[in-house]
């Protein structure tokens, strides 16, 4: 790809950035949320049209108009949020559109046994003829996989594959990757985790402002530097920066503001305890299915509890609904931003506002006046990166859809603010950013739990981690025990002591 230059009323995405992928290579596409890494791939696929450049793929010149016309000339790709149809089986899911055929029928005993064989391949094994929409996130990432590799693409793109991942998946795609670049195919890798980058890929592009800045082989640039020219700034102000935008010196301790003891619900949750302070933030640490998700739902509404408890202030609260625990002054970004956070054909200004149209309204009549100054006052104050109120929120990077969506909720006030990811699958740059945002709302007094699979993340920016396992709180570490090593092994092994959960009331898994 050469020259390739793309704008947007009011945006320019990329101007003359270029990219090149030898065969079985793997090569790395980084960049900051907005870069440009998005429009460029959109463009290779045919999804956007470029306004000016070349593109050479196996030798000829090529201009795909769609996708499928992508995928039909060897080019796959999967993407950081799972495009698939959840009411289909996973074996129709895999061979959509290709079926395999007898007589003129599908024949679904082969497709039934073809998708199972290749799911094998990612260490998954479950029963293809369900529902997609019936296994979690992280296996319909694996679906999403399974089906681009078994294209026999020439040139596969992979989009944040591991955002939903967990450690023995990443190794096990890890292998698949390794097969492909041993089959000849390329892969690009797209990928804000810069540890994987390092353990898979060959060399690196870097992308900011929708430019291509540096292209080199991964061996020959740190980490560091890798972040520094992400971000355009000097080696040494990114070395004295520090790895993440917390500082919890400012923190001071306040009253207990929630407390959720013993939280029951199926096999998902077996005796959750969680407490949060005003001003304090509380990670909360656990494996893929530890529960760590279920809790967050389980306080906010959206999910029933068959037994526990849960006070706001020191009384007694029961949220039947998410719009319970909203009164009550709780917000909550889901992880999924695209399935339960943004709207995504709607306005940055409709979304930003959504929780909060009832307190804009006056007799049914929302106040459009009132409405947009909430909304110009929050763009400026997170600093969201949009062309105007009215931008399609999905046209946003991701890094700028978390910030709004952040928004929705800080423009209720909330006491409570529960975050599940909230910064995955976002740049080094937002990612510091969103950080240092939560971080000063909890010195102003605001309550903040936190999801996230990045124990780094953890330790730096948690007053207090409570690890979950199992369903159950097996450790409850304060900042100054909560090292990496603590942490991973309370995940691994639960506490050491009945004492070391909170209240001390829970058996040893």
């Amino acid at each position: 790809m050469e020259q390739i230059s793309k704008a947007f009323p009011g945006v320019i995405a990329l101007s003359g950035a270029h990219l090149s992928i030898a065969p079985g290579e793997v090569h790395a596409l980084v960049g900051q949320n907005g870069a440009g890494k998005s429009t460029m791939i959109k463009v290779l696929t045919g999804v956007y049209r470029r306004d000016s450049g070349t593109i050479m793929f196996d030798g000829r010149a090529v201009d795909f108009h769609s996708p499928q016309q992508a995928q039909a000339n060897g080019v796959s790709t999967i993407y950081q949020e799972v495009n698939l149809v959840p009411f289909r089986s996973v074996a129709e899911n895999i061979f959509m559109g290709r079926e395999p055929r007898h007589w003129g029928l599908i024949d679904w005993r082969r497709m039934h046994a073809d998708a199972a064989a290749l799911l094998r391949r990612f260490g998954v094994e479950t029963d293809v003829t369900q529902p997609l929409l019936n296994l979690n996130i992280a296996v319909q990432q694996m679906v999403a996989i399974a089906r681009a590799v078994s294209f026999r693409s020439k040139l596969v793109v992979m989009d944040e594959p591991t955002s939903s991942l967990d450690e023995r998946e990443v190794a096990t795609l890890f292998d698949v990757i390794r097969q492909l670049k041993a089959d000849g195919v390329a892969v690009l890798f797209i990928s804000h985790r810069l540890d994987e980058l390092y353990a898979i890929c060959d060399r690196v592009t870097i992308m900011r402002d929708g430019q291509t800045v540096d292209e080199r082989p991964i061996s020959a640039i740190s980490q560091l530097e890798l972040v520094a020219r992400m971000l355009g700034k000097e080696l040494g102000e990114v070395q004295r920066s520090g790895q993440t935008g917390f500082d919890l010196s400012a923190h001071q301790a306040a009253q207990t503001l929630l407390e959720a003891h013993d939280l029951r619900r199926g096999r998902a949750l077996q005796g959750a305890d969680v407490s949060v302070g005003a001003g304090e933030i509380v990670g909360l640490a656990g494996l893929l299915g530890a529960g760590r998700t279920e809790v967050a739902r389980a306080i906010f509404g959206a999910d029933p509890l068959e037994a526990g408890e849960i006070r706001m202030a020191g009384q007694p609260a029961q949220f039947r609904a998410p719009s319970d625990a909203i009164r009550a002054g709780i917000g909550f970004c889901s992880e999924d931003r695209k399935a339960e956070g943004i709207i995504p054909f709607m306005s940055v200004r409709e979304n930003l506002t959504l929780a909060a149209l009832p307190t804009l309204a006056r007799s049914g009549i929302v106040s459009r006046e009132r409405q947009q100054q909430l909304v110009d006052r929050f763009i400026k104050r997170l600093g969201i990166k949009t062309s105007g109120p009215e931008q399609k929120v999905r046209e946003l990077s991701g890094g700028n859809q978390q910030k709004a969506l952040l928004a929705r909720w800080l423009c209720l006030n909330p006491k409570l603010l529960i975050l599940d990811e909230p910064t995955r699958g976002i740049d080094v740059g937002a990612k510091g950013e969103i950080q240092s945002l939560i971080n000063e709302l909890a010195g102003q007094g605001l309550g903040v739990l936190m999801i996230s699979s990045e124990i780094e993340e953890l330790t730096e920016g948690s007053n207090r981690v409570v690890v979950l396992r199992d369903g159950r709180t097996v450790a409850e570490l304060p900042h100054a025990e909560a090292s990496q090593d603590a942490i991973m092994a309370a995940m691994a092994h639960g506490s050491e002591t009945p004492d070391a959960a909170q209240g001390g009331s829970h058996d040893q898994p």
